[in-house]
């Protein structure tokens, strides 16, 4: 609490009230707008009246102007002061002294006109001596003394006078009157509940319409814009989305499940990520009939397929590992299906995958891989191509163009290249197969079942639908907060 505070309290504690602000103000030696400040200060604490009674004051006040007019003499006298005996031609009066002093030299009559032989207009005097009567209404307007009201509206015209006003308050106690300003609790703490001290404790109001802070979340990341738009595009092709947890995965479901070979360069620690706690997953843990196939297969071939003639190792197999594609998972859902019972199914999944890469302007050691897998029989690379163009049309890219490839868990296998409208140019936007035999059949599917797939990036269609030249300028910790806040809606052809 300040002392101009305690004052005004312990004046109103003595007297009962305060008739006047600026009486009061005047007495105690401050300023009348520190008084008024403290006043305010009380008053939000209900220790004086909350709407003490205002007095309202005015009085007339001379413009910068008419204080150097109080001064020095109107421009009036001046003129009049100045004028020959012979007179003075108007235009050269007008030229010395301006428009401003004529009009009331001439009111007053202490001036006049009169023509010329050439027809000129002179200006000359009317009586012998004045009394400058702006000049003197001034200084008695600023000495705070009466003035004809006729006399104050002259002056009012010619901006020489202007009104104030101002309010001085009458105070009395209030509500909460006390000799010490306390201030509410806001909340209620457990030192409160504790020590009891809630009893006693003013708390403030709570205001349930006031609005609070405004939240600066909620933004979405182009990435997570872009998948959403590609996930629409699945579901509304009625595709049911895999559970894409694992982020860790064992060698066993990552490469082998796939007939991807043990000796293949993708399993080298150059290209994947190997746990070093937990090192492995024993192979104990998987389905042993199953390993048991995959093992075969591996090593012997069938279906058609001679193997790899090498061979299997279980160690290889039980590594653990950061996943290089979420075909992990597509692997998993495939033998889980057989295992239930076929029936036809339609999968997709978008998540990270992790890959032991050097990072470039197009390239990260984890990226987004989409995957979609239809299962059914009788199905063929004709109906992964029509599938293809309908789920691509969907993201807008409907002119395809297909490349044979090699991928060792499909054939046929095939990328997928589409016409690029916003680029002009044809670019590489996925790959696709048809899943092996040597892949299927250890799972227990059916001979006449088929799997078709295809899987590509997230970011790569990301950063050409928003203009970005540079993957670390979309995915990782350079990423700019401004680009996430401000980048536009994403709206593919769905």
């Amino acid at each position: 609490m300040s002392a101009l505070e305690r004052l005004i309290l312990q004046t109103l504690d003595k007297d009962g009230e305060i008739g006047d602000s600026k009486d009061f103000a005047s007495t105690s030696g401050y300023d009348h707008k520190e008084v008024v400040g403290s006043i305010k200060s009380l008053q939000s604490y209900e220790m004086i009246i909350s709407k003490a009674r205002e007095i309202p004051h005015s009085r007339n006040v001379l413009t910068e102007e008419a204080q150097g007019y109080r001064d020095h003499g109107s421009p009036e006298a001046k003129l009049f002061a100045a004028l020959p005996p012979e007179g003075i031609l108007m235009k050269d009066l007008t030229a010395n002294f301006g428009d401003k002093a004529f009009a009331p030299a001439r009111k007053y009559g202490w001036v006049g006109m009169q023509k010329v032989e050439d027809g000129q207009q002179v200006v000359v005097r009317e009586t012998e001596a004045i009394e400058d009567t702006t000049q003197n209404l001034l200084k008695q307007i600023s000495e705070g003394q009466a003035v004809n009201r006729k006399d104050l509206e002259a002056l009012g015209k010619r901006k020489l006078v202007k009104a104030e006003t101002w309010k001085t308050y009458a105070l009395k106690k209030g509500v909460k009157f006390a000799l010490e300003k306390k201030k509410p609790a806001t909340e209620l703490t457990h030192e409160m509940l504790q020590k009891g001290s809630w009893k006693d404790a003013d708390f403030k109001p709570y205001n349930f319409n006031a609005l609070g802070q405004p939240t600066n979340g909620g933004h979405l990341h182009p990435l997570l814009k872009v998948r959403t738009q590609i996930r629409k595009a699945f579901t509304s092709m009625g595709f049911e989305e895999m559970p894409t947890n694992n982020y860790v995965e064992s060698s066993f479901w990552n490469f082998d499940a796939l007939f991807q070979p043990q000796q293949h360069p993708a399993r080298d620690a150059h290209d994947t990520f190997f746990l070093t706690n937990p090192a492995a997953t024993p192979l104990s843990k998987q389905p042993q009939d199953y390993v048991q196939r995959v093992r075969e297969t591996h090593e012997n071939g069938g279906f058609g397929s001679i193997g790899y003639g090498s061979h299997w190792k279980e160690s290889e197999a039980e590594k653990n590992l950061l996943r290089t594609h979420t075909t992990a998972v597509s692997s998993r859902m495939l033998y889980k299906l057989a295992q239930e019972g076929f029936k036809p199914a339609k999968y997709f999944s978008i998540d990270r995958v992790f890959r032991n890469e050097a990072i470039d302007r197009t390239h990260l050691a984890e990226f987004h891989q989409i995957e979609g897998v239809v299962c059914d029989k009788g199905l063929t690379l004709g109906d992964l191509i029509g599938t293809l163009h309908l789920f691509f049309s969907r993201l807008g890219l409907p002119k395809l163009r297909f490349k044979p490839a090699f991928n060792p868990y499909t054939e046929p296998s095939m990328e997928i290249f589409s016409y690029s409208e916003q680029l002009g140019k044809w670019v590489e936007v996925g790959n696709s197969g048809m899943f092996r035999p040597e892949m299927l059949r250890p799972m227990g599917l059916p001979e006449d079942v088929n799997v078709i797939a295809w899987g590509l990036g997230l970011e790569r269609p990301t950063m050409i639908l928003y203009g970005i030249d540079n993957i670390r300028d979309l995915f990782g910790h350079k990423v700019s907060l401004s680009v996430v806040k401000k980048n536009p809606i994403c709206r593919l052809n769905l």
